[in-house]
């Protein structure tokens, strides 16, 4: 699982340019690789009906280098607090004020705690290789005793996340790399390579857009050096750079996984499984080994959705702080200085989330972030181009405007494969969020009540 890396965003002052491409991608590639593909696999087996499921991570592979070029040149331009709040206050402002930020954040509010909510139903599933006989009460009850943990030891001022960031990244190598050997260690390409009969006939592509929601999800965190601009050596090589090599290196990995996992039972028995890396390693090593890599699987699970959780809660603090979101949510502690009222919000929605199927957690997550960041930040780069031409852009897209075109096609053709009740619920969601953004301009008498504030930020003051 993953999390947006937000740690950055409420810096101020200059920042000491020590990030080269080395530390770049491994920054990208900790904050991409997760307990994601140890929970997906199953799901993107089933979902596609074989093993031709690789093709799922490689098309989102595509899709994430695409999209990285969309971040790399905005998170060049406009480096450090914000990410893309940033470009969409930036872009829109000419228009619409200040209502594509407030939205961004509004679904922020949605997204980070369902991508929180991934790791705990995870984690619960991990958990039942040593519990398998828990019911649905159970399940349920373990899943928010869960997030209310992690919400009770954020409730407080953390400082650094560097060091559980790091612990998590090896646990997590760890982990793939046991699992990939023991999927070696027992290989048979009779499971591995066989595909069903019309594997890839007209359905394929049907199966393939879902597939695809999976696999993009694994691959979310290549635009993390976008927030930390101003901490790279050289960003315009190191921004694309690193989201380029972190989404190939990724995609070998998943590669390399899924193969081997592929490779140990029949993939309808992979298809149905809860806990597909204790199976793997349980058929190669036995239950002890099994055990130990369960463990892991469900501290980094832990681990991740206290990172997310940290840095996922200064988002709304830092936007109601700048004036573009309810200022509720820029109140602080007043004992320990931490933004508790966004941290509680999180932590609620986190909670409800775990009630709902892990698949089609990942659909609404993407449904919501997909309209109003995805699709919305091509439009803020082809908008920022035509009107600020003279902003600083140390990187600009290669081969402009194709990977905006092949972007906006992937995450349309996404949006599209999405399961209609994530399309209704992200979609009520965002229009909630337009009747709220009424009410917070008339109060605050902003546009479309007043006239829109022009304040170009990156032009001329740096």
């Amino acid at each position: 699982m993953h999390h947006p890396d937000t740690s950055h965003s409420s810096h101020q002052g200059h920042f000491h340019r020590s990030i080269g491409l080395f530390s770049g991608t491994a920054i990208n590639m900790t904050q991409m690789c997760g307990i994601g593909p140890f929970i997906t696999i199953p799901i993107m087996v089933a979902t596609m009906g074989g093993p031709q499921a690789v093709v799922g991570w490689i098309v989102g592979a595509i899709l994430a280098m695409a999209d990285g070029m969309v971040w790399a040149e905005l998170g060049a331009a406009m480096p450090g607090s914000g990410g893309t709040y940033v470009y969409l206050r930036e872009a829109f402002q000419y228009r619409t004020g200040k209502l594509m930020p407030f939205l961004f954040i509004w679904t922020v509010l949605l997204t980070i705690p369902l991508l929180m909510s991934t790791g705990i139903i995870g984690m619960v599933e991990y958990l039942q290789y040593f519990l398998p006989h828990l019911g649905w009460w159970s399940v349920h009850l373990i899943s928010v005793a869960a997030t209310g943990l992690v919400t009770v030891l954020l409730y407080r001022r953390i400082e650094s996340i560097r060091a559980i960031t790091i612990a998590m990244w090896v646990i997590m190598l760890v982990s793939i790399i046991g699992v990939s050997a023991a999927g070696i260690s027992d290989f048979h390409p009779g499971f591995a390579f066989s595909y069903p009969a019309g594997a890839f006939g007209g359905h394929f592509f049907v199966g393939l857009g879902a597939g695809l929601i999976i696999g993009i999800y694994d691959y979310l965190g290549y635009f993390t050096t976008a927030y930390m601009g101003d901490e790279l050596r050289d960003p315009g090589r190191t921004m694309p750079g690193s989201i380029i090599i972190s989404v190939v290196a990724m995609m070998l990995v998943y590669l390399v996984l899924n193969i081997s996992v592929l490779g140990v039972a029949p993939w309808q028995q992979i298809a149905q499984s809860r806990s597909v890396a204790s199976l793997v390693v349980e058929h190669s090593w036995g239950h002890a080994a099994a055990a130990v890599m369960t463990v892991l699987i469900i501290v980094t699970a832990f681990a991740s959705v206290f990172t997310g959780l940290l840095g996922g809660s200064r988002v709304p603090f830092q936007a109601a702080h700048d004036k573009v979101f309810l200022s509720v949510f820029g109140k602080l502690h007043a004992r320990h200085g931490f933004p508790h009222v966004a941290l509680l919000t999180m932590g609620v929605v986190t909670a409800i989330g775990t009630f709902f199927d892990l698949t089609e957690v990942i659909n609404m997550l993407l449904a919501a972030t997909i309209i109003v960041q995805s699709i919305a930040q091509i439009a803020a780069l082809v908008v920022l181009r035509k009107r600020q031409p003279n902003l600083p852009r140390p990187y600009r897209q290669w081969l402009y405007p194709v990977p905006c075109v092949i972007a906006l096609a992937g995450w349309i053709y996404v949006y599209a494969s999405a399961s209609a009740m994530s399309l209704i619920l992200s979609g009520a969601w965002i229009l909630a969020g337009v009747a709220v953004f009424v009410i917070w301009a008339r109060v605050n008498r902003s546009w479309p009540f007043a006239p829109a504030e022009i304040r170009e930020a990156y032009l001329g003051s740096d």
